[in-house]
């Protein structure tokens, strides 16, 4: 079925007729006329793009002063194929142009020729008499839709994964999975645990969000991604929720629910959300950033370097005189594209940015000092000081075994200067390189699958991307007996810790941003229900007995657990701890849980997990529309279509299988 998105665009003039002020704006809408939020809208000239903007809540954009002359307007959304369209704006008001998106891969575009709507809707938005001096005129003809090459399933040549080839890849503990040239770290799923044996699930927080946007690409792609690409706590903090900011003089709320599991009956969901306070507007601290760009030849296609570029142009543009931003490049060798320079000196910024090319091979251990170098020369006390590293992962000249990065980077985030990590590119991805990097640089992971994305992670989002407000955050709950029977945490494989180092303070654990969204489920196994069927084999030599257990009593409370909280300040060393007890009843509505069951539901299924349970796509769409929510962004809406084009991936992949057999 072909989706639209239609962009009419009105030109506005002064009573003099003159072009000074000119003013070009639209909504997007869907076919039936709803506004759809978060589009980017580029107003390009000569091939350059000069004004960027993105669709409000409403759905409207809106470009002012443009310049009489030649351009071309893209529209751009994730799940859409990118729409182009020509137009000449003159001295008086044209016609509004419309603009069509249709379903498919962003890295795909299609131009379009104006369509003049009726009358009526043009009386709606202008009382102006259309001219003919602006014009949508047609672009050549584009791209059709990539197919899939047959025998491909779940993002893997031939249905075949195969260990890591070379590279960092070869030092990855506990095996990984390879897709193309593509590499992930293997993924365990937690298992059920018995309260009687482990009382206490602890973990470190996650804020990376690149498995997201990853899995969004290989759909969008016509792919299923390999199950190891999916981690269902990525795709979960991928969202905002309604949760409070602040506890306790802490630098974050927490919010839990208890509600229904959606893929088991017999089971229930308990949800655990953190919240990081949100930074005032335009009160972002100085921001002392270096880039460390991989410009190796792997680096030259559109997807990779060129978008790096235009994300960072976006980003130059937010700056001010208190900030300063440096670029180190990498290949063979590494060297400064720019030093270290104010903010608010943007043409030169974005002309160092214009000047990067791609070529060579990659030293990427040798750049990383040199960041951290001028990073530390520079350092703001009290700002954003942080190392951002843009790259597809594939280092393979200098230091290139993971054990002398990640000890390279813990050796230089005691400075305070944290790492976070780009991640861009198909065919030659080595995610699990990246995530790595980015856990020991106390920074997080994105990965950027279009201009979208890197608008959202570099501008919309720039406070939770790289204002660190807490670090070394650590969960840890404790079951009460009489109410879990057994219990498991969905995600978070990566991310588990030993019950004693939630208070050992030298532990390392993950860092929160401001407006950050932490959340965690657990799926809950009451008592009475039987423990086998949760993956769990009944004790061969204990059995229930009446009396007490002889060590441990149990201490009557209606309590379901208690969540604890570590953290410390972004320059301490020393943790605070805060407790929250939990009841055990289920919270009415349960919006949050809602909406994140239904995401951990369609992680499940794409991993095929063994505890997807009763676990279905339409089951997933349908909570997740319940639950959808205030959607301002379209994030969630997005989501939606996400799954149906998952469940329809899938349906081809059973039927392709089948016919094999």
């Amino acid at each position: 079925m072909r989706l639209f998105v239609v962009a009419v665009l009105v030109l506005f003039t002064s009573l003099t007729g003159q072009a000074a002020g000119v003013v070009v704006q639209g909504r997007i809408v869907d076919p039936a006329g709803t506004a759809i939020p978060g589009a980017t809208v580029e107003l390009v000239s000569g091939g350059k793009t000069v004004m960027t903007t993105v669709s409000g809540a409403d759905g409207t954009f809106r470009f002012a002063d443009v310049a009489a002359g030649s351009y071309e307007i893209r529209a751009t959304l994730n799940g859409f194929r990118q729409s182009r369209a020509a137009m000449t704006v003159g001295t008086s008001f044209p016609p509004p142009l419309t603009i069509k998106l249709l379903v498919g891969s962003t890295a795909e575009s299609v131009a379009v020729a104006a369509e003049t709507p009726s009358a009526d809707s043009m009386r709606s938005r202008t009382t102006s008499t259309p001219n003919a001096n602006a014009v949508a005129a047609p672009l050549p003809a584009v791209s059709q839709p990539k197919a899939v090459p047959p025998g491909v399933e779940r993002g893997i040549p031939g249905g075949v994964a195969g260990g890591v080839v070379g590279g960092v890849g070869a030092g990855l503990a506990g095996g990984s999975q390879t897709v193309d040239d593509e590499s992930y770290a293997a993924i365990e799923e937690n298992a059920f645990r018995q309260v009687a044996d482990r009382p206490l699930s602890t973990f470190s927080i996650d804020v990376d969000t690149a498995s997201y946007a990853n899995v969004r690409r290989f759909l969008n792609d016509g792919r299923l991604p390999p199950a190891d690409a999916v981690r269902v706590e990525e795709l979960i903090n991928y969202f905002h929720f309604d949760y409070p900011d602040a506890i306790q003089d802490a630098p974050f709320g927490v919010t839990t629910e208890l509600t229904a599991c959606p893929w088991n009956s017999r089971h229930q969901l308990a949800l655990i959300g953190l919240q990081a306070k949100r930074l005032p507007a335009g009160r972002t601290p100085p921001r002392n950033l270096v880039f460390l760009l991989d410009v190796s030849g792997s680096m030259s296609s559109d997807d990779k370097l060129p978008l790096v570029k235009t994300a960072m142009k976006m980003l130059a543009q937010t700056l001010n005189g208190e900030d300063s931003v440096a670029i180190v490049t990498y290949a063979g060798l590494s060297r400064v594209a720019l030093p270290a320079t104010r903010g608010d000196r943007q043409a030169v910024i974005l002309d160092a940015i214009t000047g990067l090319s791609a070529g060579g091979s990659t030293n990427g251990g040798a750049g990383i000092q040199q960041a951290y170098d001028i990073a530390q020369q520079h350092f703001v006390k009290g700002g954003i000081n942080r190392v951002i590293l843009a790259t597809d992962g594939d280092f393979n000249v200098g230091v290139t075994s993971m054990n002398a990065l990640t000890t390279l980077i813990e050796g230089r985030r005691a400075s305070g200067v944290f790492l976070s990590v780009l991640g861009v590119g198909t065919g030659n991805l080595k995610d699990a390189t990246m995530e790595r990097l980015a856990d020991k640089g106390n920074g997080n992971y994105s990965y950027l699958d279009s201009l979208t994305e890197a608008r959202r992670v570099l501008v919309a989002e720039a406070g939770s991307t790289l204002a660190t407000v807490a670090k070394d955050v650590k969960i840890q709950v404790e079951f009460n007996p009489a109410k879990v029977s057994s219990y498991r945490l969905v995600g978070y494989e990566n991310r588990r810790l030993r019950a004693r180092d939630f208070n050992d303070d030298r532990k390392d654990a993950g860092e929160m941003g401001a407006g950050h969204a932490v959340t965690a489920l657990y799926e809950i196994v009451p008592p009475g229900e039987d423990v086998s069927a949760s993956g769990v084999d009944p004790l061969k030599y204990q059995r229930p007995v009446d009396r007490p257990a002889p060590k441990m009593e149990a201490v009557p409370s209606n309590e379901l657990m208690t969540v604890k909280v570590r953290y410390k300040q972004p320059a301490g060393e020393t943790s605070t701890l805060v407790t929250v007890p939990v009841q055990a009843r289920l919270t009415p509505g349960a919006r949050n849980a809602g909406f994140a069951g239904a995401v951990a539901e369609f992680g499940m299924l794409l991993r095929n997990s063994p505890h997807k349970a009763d676990a279905t796509w339409t089951d997933a769409a349908k909570l997740a529309r319940e639950f959808r929510g205030p959607d301002p962004d379209g994030y969630r809406a997005e989501f939606v279509r996400l799954i149906e084009l998952a469940a329809s991936l899938d349906r081809q992949t059973t039927a392709t299988n089948a016919s094999r057999r």
